[in-house]
């Protein structure tokens, strides 16, 4: 396996699309966060992803195209309020689950008949996406179940050589990963929170529903209880109830603050600015993951907005106690 290395991305494109089109793995940047990109019509190079990842099998990936235009290459009978949504916020932070091709691999959408889908937001991964003449499955390109990566160090760092190359897009502009969206007839309903809100939906085709997913059987990628975790433990929690018991503690916040107690402090926005603070969350996760801490408090945000995503991420961090 060759040694990864991180590029100025524009310099690379085309190296990197052979590499996809010849069956490799590539660190590809989005908005959202970076992805671990191959060719999503090879079983053999999706089987790679899973393995480099450690992701289990019954876990769906999001396929990525460069334009709209390319969407019945993988998805079919799409619903009149999809097709709002891909108008509205394509290419951004939004993935749609609609019916699946037979082109895409049962590998790619873990058997489902179903498929994610998604137009990234970043020239890129676009220019990938088209040079490389294929549609990319693209999850997030880090260790399953840990801090996704917003930067094309985080890549390397975690990764190191098991990627062929990691394109250099630099810090990843909405820093969540994407709004997931699927169809229960003409109703939409939320899978994931992400990168696009709710009221931003609800704007775009009227009243949402968020929909409870079973954990067993994920109908789409981020659906699990337990994600998104540095391997120190995380709570969730308030610092004026907080008590470390002697333990080398850190705090994650929203805004400023004077708390004593605490070795280290992240805060995510001095502002108070949720747009920022997700921009900022994996980054400042890592920070305190690196800070030989026994315990990460993170105090939750308004539950608004951008602020239900960045929620819904500590609360899966929270939920593996740093496993």
């Amino acid at each position: 396996m060759t040694t990864p290395y991180i590029v100025l991305a524009p310099l690379l494109i085309t190296a990197a699309a052979e590499r996809i089109r010849s069956g490799g793995v590539v660190g590809m940047p989005t908005e959202t966060v970076y992805g671990l990109a191959a060719d999503a019509l090879n079983p053999l190079a999706v089987a790679r992803v899973f393995e480099i990842k450690n992701r289990p099998f019954f876990d769906p990936l999001i396929v990525h195209l460069s334009e709209a235009d390319e969407l019945p290459c993988v998805a079919k009978d799409v619903p009149e309020q999809a097709k709002a949504l891909i108008k509205n916020f394509w290419p951004g932070p939004l993935t749609l689950v609609l019916p699946k091709t037979d082109a895409v691999p049962d590998i790619v959408t873990s058997g489902l008949p179903t498929v994610a889908v998604r137009v990234p937001d970043h020239p890129i991964a676009r220019l990938l996406i088209k040079e490389a003449g294929t549609p990319i499955a693209a999850p997030s390109a880090n260790l399953f179940g840990r801090v996704s990566p917003t930067t094309a160090q985080h890549v390397r760092d975690q990764l190191g050589d098991a990627v062929d190359i990691v394109l250099d897009g630099g810090p990843c502009r909405v820093g969540l990963e994407s709004t997931i969206v699927a169809f229960d007839g003409p109703r939409a309903c939320v899978l994931r929170l992400g990168g696009v809100t709710i009221e931003e939906l609800e704007r775009a085709i009227g009243s949402v529903e968020i929909q409870k997913v079973d954990p067993a059987k994920p109908q789409a990628p981020g659906n699990l209880p337990q994600h998104y975790a540095p391997r120190t433990p995380l709570v969730l929690g308030d610092r004026n109830t907080f008590t470390s018991a002697g333990k080398r503690a850190g705090l994650l916040t929203l805004g400023p603050c004077e708390a004593g107690g605490f070795a280290t402090i992240e805060v995510l926005s001095a502002a108070g600015d949720l747009r920022e603070a997700a921009t900022k969350l994996y980054a400042a996760m890592r920070a305190l993951d690196a800070a030989d801490l026994d315990v990460i408090l993170a105090e939750p945000v308004p539950e608004e907005g951008l602020g239900r995503a960045i929620n819904d991420r500590l609360k899966r961090a929270a939920n593996t106690g740093g496993a």
